[in-house]
């Protein structure tokens, strides 16, 4: 089980990634936009700056649903590898057969 304060930060880095999301978009577009003068990208960009970083989606990390771990995740299912194979070998995953030989 990962720590709850890290849990908890990944959950604000979410909320803050969805609230900025639109204006981060604008003013992107804005500064990459070459037909408009220098000025007003370089000024798209400072407000961009000065949005906070935890807004960034690059600052995101998948983690596990279920116990909160940042390592071996299997994104198609949204958990760690060491719940996949626990809720296999519950039967708890349909197609899902616990191997052995």
């Amino acid at each position: 089980m990962a720590k709850k304060s890290m849990v908890e930060r990944e959950k604000k880095r979410q909320r803050l990634v969805a609230k900025y999301a639109e204006k981060r978009a604008a003013l992107k577009v804005i500064a990459n936009d070459e037909s408009k003068p220098m000025e007003e990208r370089f000024k798209a960009r400072l407000k961009l700056a000065e949005l906070p970083r935890n807004s960034s989606p690059t600052r995101l990390h998948n983690r596990c649903q279920l116990t909160g771990r940042p390592h071996a995740y299997y994104r198609k299912l949204k958990i760690s590898r060491i719940m996949l194979r626990e809720l296999g070998s519950q039967g708890l995953l349909p197609g899902m057969v616990k191997s052995s030989w």
